[in-house]
């Protein structure tokens, strides 16, 4: 992994959260130059101004995470919750991806990697906006994706579930049995997948190995989803 990104620039978003801090880490092992940017994207201009003040970039990574309003029902899903999913994790994806594609263009190569979400691709009741915004993630790869191709940009996402994360997975959670007996039912490993196991798939698609990649939504959860 030393040296497999030396030289390339890497923009990490919300670096202290989600993805975020095992990414960095992750990136900087491998030799690449990595921003951890921090900004709140929720505001319109803030995506533009982030990859403006990056300049030239080899790798977008777009973490972008929000709570999952696990356990509320469509009929008490209220207009504020539902819009907060898309304000946080679908709309700012857009942005990013629309102020670095003309860079990327312009070099004629580019790669962006987006950690989404397992959910989308197995139904989870009460857990509606959530799904559907990490679904409208993986549309938006799938179509961007194909588009970006003809210009030498490799973009992916990798649709993750039970991956450790102190958002979606703290130590409380991980200690309790129910959670315990749910892990072991519901996913084939029975565990959690290590941060680790994750940012090693963000390498490899950051890297040269992976130019036929083109547009995937890519399951990452332990057999939950195949």
């Amino acid at each position: 992994m030393a040296g497999k990104l030396t030289g390339r620039k890497v923009l990490v978003t919300q670096a202290d959260d989600y993805m975020g801090p095992q990414s960095v880490e992750t990136f900087r092992q491998a030799g690449a130059e990595v921003i951890d940017d921090r900004t709140d994207l929720t505001e319109p201009g803030a995506a533009g101004r982030v990859v403006a003040a990056a300049g030239h970039l080899d790798v977008l990574i777009a973490n972008l995470a929000a709570p999952n309003h696990h356990g509320t029902t469509v009929a008490d899903l209220d207009d504020g919750a539902w819009a907060s999913m898309f304000d946080i994790m679908v709309h700012p994806l857009h942005r990013l991806v629309r102020a670095v594609a003309p860079l990327m263009i312009e070099r004629g190569r580019g790669k962006i990697i987006v950690y989404g979400s397992a959910t989308p691709l197995r139904g989870i009741a009460r857990l509606a906006a959530y799904t559907a915004a990490r679904g409208a993630q993986a549309g938006y790869v799938r179509s961007a994706g194909t588009e970006l191709a003809r210009n030498n940009i490799q973009m992916n996402l990798i649709a993750q579930n039970w991956v450790e994360s102190d958002v979606y997975y703290p130590t409380s959670l991980q200690e309790n049995p129910k959670f315990q007996s749910n892990l072991k039912r519901e996913v084939p490993l029975g565990r959690l997948a290590r941060p680790e196991e994750d940012t090693a798939l963000a390498l490899f698609l950051a890297g040269d190995d992976s130019d036929f990649f083109v547009g995937q939504v890519i399951p990452f959860a332990g057999g939950w989803v195949s």
